[in-house]
Order: structure tokens, then C-alpha cells, then sequence
């Protein structure tokens, strides 16, 4: 920072003085903050002056302006410099890593992996630095879905910081590695991985809020592993645990004494986040499990929470935490009946999405499955075949993937010609056979479906073994949904073949299921087989009991349909290329009919 190697010029440190105040104004003052910078220049100040210079204008026109032209030249004179210069390794690496971030956000990201694999070669000896790098390398990695490079470099890293003897560094190096296995299915590896990051975390003694924080991120991790697979009552005693910790970690006050080791200044993410994560994990288990007003509760907080946080903080990760939260919610609405409110909550999410490339090219496919569920919900079918056959195109998760051709099912099964088609889906997601994803969830599903259709061609005794496949597998993992879906198809089989007893078995702990839920279309469905099964059985009042709720419950569905196909987001449902449309135009009334759901 010297001008000479006694001490700072007094012309710098002046300059300097007013470039921060105009920095820091309210508002900031960067036209006057930048003139004091360039005005350094004019002393033709020796090289550490010159580099640090070069890096503060460069981040100052990268961070506050858009004259990215300018901040490049600065950045890379930043880097160009100071490479030259011994012992001047913070001005020298802090300049790698924001010239590379900035190639990034230019969709230069071939000119930032090399800035980046030469400040690491050259940072060995900087641990700090040399740790920082590398995580940034992997995130590019990443971001590029390139997980084998970014695997390798994190496994680099996580032996580096075992050698610096920081084992939390090491934790949190094999945490990230963990992370990307688990989103690349390499589940063989991602087992005894985890269970050295679990031996590790408890092991290690140290500053509380980060071995807190170590144990948010090792348990998130194993809860998102369990769902993943389907798991909704397994994952029950770690995502208790997850509660508590986080609970914790909200009593406990920030440190403020930094860590001795320089390769343990590092954290996973700010305790607000982390609550936010939580929350969200916690809408994903209670959507899966079918406590849906649970599920509502705890988006409700994370939501409110995230509206706080968005207005002091700009970083992505709040913004992929909304859109994933409003997913999970939109399809609670969608079962619990609220059709018109799912709607507007999914052009919620279009507009987030055209507020970031990089979260519409991430969720694109989520919202086209979105849309056709919103479709089924409304009867359009045809417009529910084109968003499920723009989402697959779009997606190539494998638990996505079957997700969606289960649903394409579900509507070629409805729509009663699509037979080739249909049986050529079906061959892909046979639950018997080569099913194609490890998920609990989806393969109890899978054989529903097939019960469906077996229902539907009146092969009774096959629908039977399906869907009792269905109920075995979903009691197992408590999958209330799929519980009540399956009794509530068995009861009408059991009617259609005369065997009302067996029929009021099933179908009366299927409305008792639905309404603990709520699962709307399944208590309408029950309630009219209730209806039909009294009065075969001469049960005249329980009969007129059960016409009353079905008349109810159809009234409800029918309001709420007519609101949601009134809406001007309804247009949405014709939106199958590119990205989403920003305006609607009004719609007229209703153009569909509310369909029977039998």
C-alpha cells in the first residue's frame, strides 16, 4: 500500500480518504469515488500503489456501475501487476478471484478458468487463498455441470486442508463434494462419504456456531438424500435433528474471534439462510408426507423470512430458496383445491425466473410440470400432454423425469386413445422391472398408475395387485397421498363388483385420509362413492349425509375453477417455448368444463 517502503504518501492515503467517503455516502458517490482512484495515476505511484489501485477501480465499476469495458481493464491490470511482486498475495489473489467472477458474470468463462488454476498453483503457500480458489473453481465446475472436475478439485481441497490441519475446512471441502455426488447419483460414493463427514463433525471441537453449521449442512444433506429416494418416514429422526440444530444455532451469539488456522476462515452460509433451508426442507418432507397445511405453515415463515432478507441481501441463493419453496406450495394448492391461488403463485415464479437466466434455465422444467398439473387440475388435457412434453425435453433429472411421465400417464389413461403412446410410457417407468430411479415414492406410484389403467379396462383383479403394491409400499414410508388415491380406487372397484363391505372398508379410511390432508378431489371422489354405497345398502341417512358433502365439496371445486380459468394467467397453459410470457391478457370466462373425477 506504501508509496515508499517507509510509509504511505500523504497525497494516497488523501486520496484514498475521499474515495471511501464517497464509497460510503448514502447514497454512494461513485463518479467521485472513481475520480479520486484515477487521480492516484497522476503520481506515478510504484507498482504495489499501482496494482492495488487498478483492483479497487476495477471492483468498485464491476460492483457499482455497468462499464464493464473499463472494470475488465482495471481487474486484469490488478492481476497483470501484481504477479510481478513478491509477498503481495491478498491484492494479487483477491484480484484472480474477482477478475474471474466477473468473466463469469460476461459468459466469459473460459478466459476465468485459467486466471483461476494459475492463482491456485501459485497460492500453495497462502492457505486462506489457496482454499478460497478452489472452492471458486469447483463452483464454476458446477455451474457448468461439469461435477467430475469439480469432485476432483474438492477432493483436492479437502486433502489440502487435512495437510493445513484444519479438519472443519476439510468438513466443509467434503460436505460440498458430498453435495454434487448426491446430485450426480453416485450414491456407492456419496454413503462412506458421508459417514467420514459425520465422523469428522462430531469429532471436531471448536467455535459452536460452526460446528453447528457443520451439522446443518451434513444433516440437510441426509435429509434431501432420504426424500430424493422417496423416504418420507426414514428421514423422520434426521430431520428432527435438523430442527433442533438449527434451533440451536439461533440461541447461540456470533463470535467474533476469527480462527487461528488462516484455512478455517471459511463458512457454509449465514444462520439466516441456513433457517431458511431448513424451513424448506421441511415443506419438501411435509408435501411428500401429505401434511399439507403443515406444509403451508412453514412456507408461510420461510417466505416472510425471505422477504426480510431479499431487501437487505441480493444474493441468488434467496431467490432459488423462493422459487423452490413456491414449487412445493403450488402443488399443495393444486390437491387442497385452490386451483386460482396455484395460478397466480406460478406467475409468481415466472417472474422471478425473468429476473435470472441462470434460475429460469435451472427450474424451466419444473415450471412446464407445474403448468400441467395446473392443467389436469382444470380438465385441459391436451394443454397438460404440450407442457409435460416441454418439460421433458427440458429436463435431464431422472427423478424429474419420471415424475413427469408419470403425470403424462395419468392424462393418456383420461383421455382413453392414446393407447400406443400410453403403453410405450409405461414401459419406461415399469415399477416390476428396470424401474428407472431409486425413489420409493415414485415406484409406489408408478404401480397406482398401472392400477389405474387396469381399472379403467376392467381388469379388476390385476388393478387388485397393483394397487395393493401401491398401499404396501406407501404405509411403509407413511405416503398419505398415494394411501388415500389407492383405498379410494379399491372401494370403487369393490363396488363396480357388488362387495360393499370390502368397498366401506376402503373407502371410509380414504375420507378420513383426505380430510386430514385435505386432499380435495380424492374427498369429492369418496364422498359420491360413500353416496352410492349407503344407498345400495339402504342407508338412507348416511346416503343423504354423503350427497350433502359431495354437493359441497363439488360447489367448492366448481368456484374455484371457474376463478382460476378466469384469471389472466390461465394463458399460461399455451406457453410451451422459450421464456414465459410477462403480460396476460384478460380472459373472458371459463373455456373448460369441470370434469367428473371418476
Amino acid at each position: 500500500m506504501a508509496a515508499t517502503t517507509e510509509a504511505p504518501e500523504p497525497w494516497y492515503l488523501a486520496l484514498l480518504g475521499f474515495a471511501e467517503h464517497f464509497r460510503t455516502s448514502s447514497p454512494p458517490k461513485i463518479r467521485l469515488c472513481v475520480h479520486c482512484l484515477q487521480a492516484v495515476f497522476q503520481f506515478k505511484p510504484p507498482p504495489r500503489v499501482e496494482a492495488r489501485t487498478h483492483l479497487q477501480l476495477g471492483s468498485v465499476l464491476y460492483r457499482h456501475t455497468k462499464n464493464s469495458e473499463l472494470a475488465q481493464t482495471h481487474l486484469e491490470e490488478a492481476w497483470f501487476i501484481s504477479q510481478e511482486i513478491p509477498q503481495f498475495e491478498d491484492v494479487k489473489f483477491e484480484a484472480a478471484s474477482i477478475l474471474s467472477e466477473f468473466y463469469c458474470q460476461q459468459n466469459l468463462v473460459d478466459s476465468a478458468k485459467p486466471v483461476l488454476r494459475n492463482a491456485i498453483q501459485i497460492s500453495q503457500q497462502t492457505p486462506y487463498w489457496h482454499c478460497r480458489l478452489l472452492f471458486q473453481l469447483a463452483q464454476l465446475h458446477a455451474l457448468e455441470k461439469d461435477l467430475v472436475s469439480a469432485c476432483d478439485l474438492l477432493g483436492v481441497g479437502a486433502e489440502y486442508a487435512r495437510v493445513m490441519g484444519s479438519e472443519y475446512t476439510r468438513a466443509l471441502f467434503l460436505l460440498s463434494k458430498g453435495m454434487l455426488l448426491l446430485m450426480e447419483r453416485k450414491l456407492s460414493e456419496v454413503h462412506p462419504l458421508l459417514s467420514l463427514c459425520g465422523t469428522i463433525v462430531e469429532n471436531w471441537q471448536g467455535n459452536p456456531i460452526q460446528k453447528e453449521s457443520l451439522r446443518v449442512f451434513f444433516l440437510v444433506l441426509q435429509v434431501t438424500h432420504y426424500l430424493d429416494a422417496g423416504q418420507v418416514k426414514s428421514v423422520k429422526p434426521c430431520l428432527k435433528q435438523l430442527q433442533q440444530c438449527i434451533q440451536t444455532i439461533s440461541t447461540l451469539h456470533d463470535d467474533e474471534i476469527l480462527p487461528t488456522n488462516p484455512a478455517a476462515l471459511f463458512h457454509w452460509l449465514p444462520k439466516e439462510h441456513m433457517c431458511v433451508l431448513v424451513y424448506l426442507v421441511t415443506v419438501m418432507h411435509s408435501m411428500q408426507a401429505g401434511y399439507l397445511e403443515k406444509a403451508q405453515k412453514y412456507t408461510d415463515k420461510a417466505l416472510m423470512q425471505l422477504e426480510k432478507l431479499k431487501m437487505l441481501d441480493s444474493n441468488p441463493i434467496l431467490s432459488s430458496f423462493q422459487v423452490i419453496l413456491l414449487e412445493h406450495i403450488i402443488m399443495c394448492r393444486l390437491v387442497t383445491g385452490h386451483k386460482a391461488t396455484a395460478l397466480q403463485e406460478i406467475s409468481q415464479v415466472c417472474q422471478l425466473c425473468q429476473q435470472s437466466p441462470r434460475l429460469f434455465t435451472n427450474h424451466a422444467a419444473q415450471l412446464h410440470t407445474l403448468l400441467g398439473l395446473y392443467c389436469i387440475s382444470v380438465n385441459c388435457m391436451d394443454n397438460a400432454e404440450a407442457q409435460f412434453t416441454a418439460a421433458l425435453q427440458l429436463t435431464t433429472h431422472q427423478e424429474l423425469w419420471t415424475f413427469i411421465v408419470t403425470n403424462l400417464a395419468s392424462v393418456y389413461i383420461r383421455e382413453g386413445n392414446r393407447h400406443q403412446e400410453l403403453y410405450s410410457l409405461l414401459e419406461r417407468i415399469n415399477p416390476d422391472h428396470n424401474f428407472p430411479v431409486s425413489s420409493h415414492c415414485l415406484r409406489a406410484a408408478a404401480f397406482y398408475i398401472r392400477g389405474l389403467l387396469s381399472f379403467f379396462q376392467g381388469r379388476y383383479n390385476e388393478a387388485k395387485r397393483f394397487l395393493r403394491e401401491t398401499l404396501k409400499m406407501s404405509n411403509a414410508e407413511d405416503l398419505n397421498r398415494l394411501t388415500a388415491c389407492s383405498l379410494v380406487l379399491l372401494g370403487h372397484i369393490f363396488f363396480v363388483l357388488g362387495n360393499h363391505r370390502e368397498s366401506n372398508n376402503m373407502v371410509v379410511p380414504a375420507m378420513q385420509l383426505a380430510s386430514k390432508i385435505p386432499d380435495m378431489s380424492v374427498q369429492l371422489w369418496s364422498s359420491a362413492l360413500l353416496k352410492d354405497l349407503n344407498r345400495a345398502c339402504g342407508n338412507t341417512m348416511d346416503a343423504h349425509e354423503a350427497a350433502q358433502m359431495h354437493q359441497n365439496f363439488s360447489q367448492q371445486l366448481l368456484q374455484d375453477h371457474i376463478a382460476a380459468c378466469s384469471l389472466p394467467e390461465h394463458n399460461l397453459i399455451s406457453w410451451t417455448d422459450g421464456l414465459p410470457p410477462v403480460q396476460f391478457q384478460p380472459q373472458n370466462g371459463p373455456t373448460t368444463s369441470l370434469a367428473s373425477l371418476l
